[in-house]
């Protein structure tokens, strides 16, 4: 059930945390790393159920067991991405097709977009609630860069599942861009944790 905001959105989420975290080294996963008390992708997760995202799909692949039990209690999905060294469309696939057919559209985002806070998710879902458009976008200082958190309907979902590559369905957001309605957040919001430099900066 949603928790936080109790609208039924007919929202979900899709959180990608498949990925390898090659650039914080071999040995840290960093999506498990601590902020604020608790791993990285169960802030996430959190605060896509504090927004009344529902179902709540985690989209696994690297050391997919301690991912998993780092969300133990918050009633979240999962989904497999066998292929995580692949391109991200993999996992966005794979998250997509994980989500059951009452749901109306989903929200991307990513595990570590450590900036992305309970009130901007909120925000997309008024926004959806507010426009027929097909998609909601997510757009950081003046330049128009399309980065999640996306929100996607269902519609969009056939050309979502046909694309390939890395990002988070950019192809269909440049495609649909006339139609979008869009979201401005800070550029600092868009700032994600690759490297031990990072998550230093971040932490102090």
């Amino acid at each position: 059930m949603p928790r936080g905001n109790e609208r039924a959105s007919g929202i979900a989420a899709v959180i990608l945390a498949a990925g390898a975290s090659r650039r914080m080294g071999e040995s840290v996963n960093k999506l498990l790393l601590d902020i604020d008390g608790e791993p990285m992708v169960r802030r996430t997760a959190r605060r896509a159920l504090e927004a009344g995202l529902w179902p709540v799909v985690v989209v696994l692949g690297h050391e997919a067991e301690r991912v998993r039990a780092a969300l133990d209690g918050l009633g979240c999905s999962f989904a497999e991405n066998p292929d995580f060294t692949g391109p991200t469309s993999g996992s966005l696939h794979a998250g997509l097709r994980a989500l059951p057919s009452t749901v109306d559209a989903a929200i991307v985002l990513l595990g570590d977009m450590v900036h992305v806070t309970t009130a901007m998710l909120r925000a997309l879902l008024d926004a959806a609630d507010g426009t027929s458009a097909p998609l909601v976008v997510s757009r950081y200082g003046e330049e128009f860069v399309p980065a999640p958190p996306l929100l996607f309907r269902r519609a969009l979902w056939p050309e979502l599942l046909a694309w390939h590559g890395e990002g988070c369905g950019k192809a269909v957001v440049m495609a649909h861009r006339d139609e979008a309605a869009t979201l401005d957040w800070p550029a600092a919001a868009l700032r994600d944790v690759d490297t031990p430099a990072d998550y230093e900066e971040l932490t102090q």
